[in-house]
């Protein structure tokens, strides 16, 4: 979040018969226009001309904000102010490639990073290096094409998104969650075994297996974090 910027309290369209936005962001990273209510907001940079979403992304600092920091406003669809992104939960937000923002979340990006060097026996890294690395790893080089990473399913904590029969699921204990363009469905048992393309990048996996807890949507039946709007 910029200091320098000012949100609406609400940030995102009312619910009702207007048409929604260009401006949720799925597992994958998509950015779409769906109903679907954000838990968080971000940014990737200037991503719009008008309302039209007409880029990607603008560079590797990819964040999730808090819904309301202080008393600052952040204008929609202005001419020269970044792109204003929502997600459906925190789980969604570290899936599609972003990462908790230094300002207005400090607590939550001191324990993401700490955690992320806790896992990798690494110094604590700076936000300049946790973005570099994670442009590596959530897109190929010079596309906006997506980058999965295989791993086994008992490796992978709770809160990591895979691609699964085709279809981006929330990874919990005992069970996986499919995410659909309306929220999450019903949940399946979590196979104990073989290996599953992530969609999560790996460097947000190890920072929750070694402590990061996300938010995650009371729909899935996971016991949240309670220190993740931090």
């Amino acid at each position: 979040m910029n200091p320098t910027e000012r949100t609406d309290q609400s940030r995102s369209e009312p619910t009702g018969s207007r048409t929604p936005k260009q401006n949720r962001v799925t597992p994958t990273g998509d950015i779409v226009a769906i109903p679907l209510r954000g838990a968080w907001t971000g940014n990737r940079g200037i991503l719009h001309e008008g309302t039209d979403v007409v880029r990607f992304h603008r560079g590797a600092l990819w964040i999730i904000c808090a819904l309301r920091y202080k008393d600052w406003q952040l204008p929609q669809w202005e001419s020269g102010h970044f792109t204003v992104l929502f997600f459906h939960d925190e789980a969604v937000a570290l899936a599609a490639g972003h990462r908790p923002c230094a300002l207005c979340r400090r607590h939550a990006y001191n324990t993401y990073r700490e955690a992320w060097a806790t896992t990798r026996d690494v110094a604590v890294p700076s936000a300049h290096d946790i973005d570099r690395q994670l442009h590596r790893e959530r897109i190929f080089r010079g596309t906006h094409r997506r980058r999965l990473h295989t791993s086994s399913w008992p490796e992978l904590p709770a809160g990591t998104f895979v691609l699964l029969s085709g279809r981006p699921m929330l990874v919990l204990d005992d069970s996986v969650v499919p995410w659909t363009m309306h929220g999450y469905a019903n949940a399946r048992p979590r196979p104990q075994a073989g290996t599953v393309d992530v969609i999560t990048p790996p460097s947000t996996v190890a920072a929750m297996r070694g402590g990061y807890r996300p938010q995650i949507n009371a729909a899935t039946g996971h016991q949240s974090n309670p220190d993740a709007s931090a």
